[in-house]
């Protein structure tokens, strides 16, 4: 599992951002760094819903320190999308639909009872601009939600 001081992992994926372009993070961080990645288990759930809808009422914070919001999923961009336009998102969805991000930065989890497998633990990961780890969050329980006050924190410890 990647944690605070390791490379972050690169990857390119698709991005739902009202489009849906090619996102890859070395590439990002060179623009916008610090990078947040949030991974969350699947768009349309409780608390994922509750978790996305905070990071964007949060928005304008991370903005004013210069840093990018991500979510990110293992749902399709199209659903991606349609999950950003039903909660106003503003800030860009990645889909890792065929779960190599989440299977590099050592997430997976399963809700063997519902047969759903191999979607992302609910975790937050600031990433500086040389690529760094600077903060890490992850919960085995997909029912708790990361500190924002700490997320925030952490972005603004790197600018």
């Amino acid at each position: 599992m990647v944690a605070t001081g390791d490379a972050a992992p690169d990857f390119t994926a698709p991005l739902a951002n009202g489009d849906i372009e090619e996102f890859t993070l070395s590439e990002r961080l060179a623009d916008e760094a610090p990078v947040v990645l949030a991974f969350f288990p699947g768009a349309f759930t409780g608390v994922c819903t509750t978790e996305m809808c905070t990071f964007q009422d949060r928005l304008a914070a991370f903005n004013d320190l210069d840093a990018a919001v991500y979510g990110v999923s293992r749902d399709s961009p199209f659903t991606l999308n349609e999950f950003r336009e039903q909660n106003d998102l503003e800030f860009g969805l990645i889909s890792d639909y065929n779960k190599d991000i989440v299977d590099d930065y050592g997430l997976s989890m399963d809700f063997a009872d519902l047969g759903v497998h191999g979607v992302a633990k609910r975790s937050v990961f600031v990433i500086d601009g040389d690529g760094e780890v600077a903060y890490s969050w992850v919960s085995d329980d997909p029912g708790v939600e990361p500190d924002y006050d700490e997320v925030e924190a952490a972005v603004e410890d790197l600018s």
